[in-house]
């Protein structure tokens, strides 16, 4: 019983994990920074073939991801994650913007679609709203 308690503690004193996927590596170092300048602990990937062979994502509270980028999109990320039963609350970020692909995210459940460059209260707004849905 003690241990399950412990457990619970340290889980619960653990920084969330807001996972950042885009192909842009200053784009993913400052988003890293924000999130980080928020108090959440971040994890960056390079690809969303990176972020789906990490061991991770079970821990990610909140997945930031570019929608344009060689290979997987962001959109097949969120549908993978999904398929495989992975639930995450998922803010989009573009540099191309378009209201058919707004509207077809979110739909399909995302947090928020949002231009670059990101600004920081929106991003903080949309973290908060995304943790607040995953407690949910």
């Amino acid at each position: 019983m003690s241990i399950h308690v412990a457990a619970n503690a340290a889980k619960e004193s653990r920084p969330t994990l807001i996972s950042i996927v885009d192909d842009d590596e200053c784009v993913r170092d400052a988003m890293g920074a924000l999130v980080r300048s928020f108090g959440y602990d971040s994890a960056i990937y390079s690809s969303a073939e990176d972020f789906l062979d990490s061991n991770r994502i079970s821990e990610t509270s909140c997945l930031i991801t570019d929608l344009h980028m060689p290979g997987l999109t962001g959109i097949e990320l969120h549908q993978r994650l999904l398929a495989n039963g992975f639930a995450v609350p998922t803010v989009f970020i573009t540099g191309l913007p378009d209201e058919t692909t707004r509207t077809q995210v979110l739909a399909a459940g995302a947090v928020a679609f949002l231009s670059k460059p990101v600004g920081e209260k929106s991003l903080s707004y949309c973290l908060k709203t995304a943790l607040i849905r995953r407690t949910s």
